[in-house]
């Protein structure tokens, strides 16, 4: 028998598709839950935009998020997790007052990176953007304080992949380019964290280039991993969701578009509904 009480749906968020790889590694582990995904592509991307911006259109996210019945947000966004969390978890989560939460990527992946390491050398793989934020290495030395961490910037990842080019020949080029240049800032690296949630779509690409012996490691993985335990710690959240395991999928942008270009991201055919945030 269905639990009528248990109405609750865990949301997810990112500013475009790259969100949609933590969804499949979170659903792959813990398929039981109702998931409702909000891609912001219409004012995508977030990386170039301020401050000011990213937490007021992610607030604007979360909010929506929230009036649809989710009593839990994973902001799968390395920029909205940088820019705009920890406002909205100090300042507006609180004036709610009804128990309602929103994590992000960064954290649950830094606070794990560190125990991954047997040299104490860790390489971040990310956006020009999240590489010049230091977000990561300030994040991991919180935790792992004498953990070394190189960070390699690599601009034209998000390209081959949003432009379906995973493999061959241009892949092959920017792949071990910037692999090359991670490696040479410390040999000692035996773990590299793709910082980046477009990046996993790339890892056969990734594996031909990498050392043997260093470790591939996406966010996604570490994501769902976390939130499993965070649910177990979390059992007022828990047992509000939903048990139906539904998929919902949402876009600000043409739904046809998101369609097309989602399935590569999740791993299976999206059928999603235009929204207005802010209306």
């Amino acid at each position: 028998m269905v639990d009528q009480s248990r109405t609750g749906k865990i949301g997810i968020f990112d500013s475009g598709y790259g969100g949609l790889t933590v969804m499949r590694k979170i659903v792959d582990v813990l398929p039981q839950y109702h998931y409702l995904y909000l891609g912001d592509n219409a004012r995508a991307p977030y990386g170039n935009r301020s401050f000011e911006a990213v937490y007021h259109y992610t607030l604007e996210a979360v909010n929506w998020l929230f009036s649809q019945g989710c009593e839990l947000v994973i902001l799968a966004c390395n920029t909205a997790s940088a820019k705009a969390l920890r406002q909205i978890q100090q300042t507006d989560l609180p004036l709610r007052n009804d128990g309602k939460n929103v994590l992000g990527v960064i954290r649950p992946t830094t606070e794990f990176i560190g125990s991954l390491t047997q040299t104490g050398s860790v390489g971040i793989l990310g956006t020009a953007g999240t590489v010049k934020s230091d977000s990561y290495p300030i994040e991991i030395h919180k935790f792992f304080p004498n953990v070394k961490v190189s960070q390699e910037a690599c601009p034209m990842w998000v390209y081959l992949v949003e432009h379906n080019h995973l493999e061959g020949d241009g892949a092959d080029y920017f792949v071990n380019h910037n692999l090359e240049n991670l490696l040479r800032k410390d040999a000692e690296i035996d773990t590299i964290l793709l910082a980046c949630t477009h990046y996993p779509l790339l890892l056969n690409t990734i594996k031909k280039f990498v050392p043997e012996g260093i470790k591939v490691v996406s966010q996604g993985e570490i994501v769902a991993e976390r939130l499993v335990d965070y649910l177990i710690r979390h059992q007022e959240i828990e047992r509000k969701l939903s048990l139906d395991s539904t998929r919902e999928f949402t876009t600000t942008d043409d739904a046809e578009t998101f369609n097309q270009h989602a399935s590569l991201f999740f791993g299976e055919q999206i059928f999603a509904q235009q929204v207005v945030l802010g209306a």
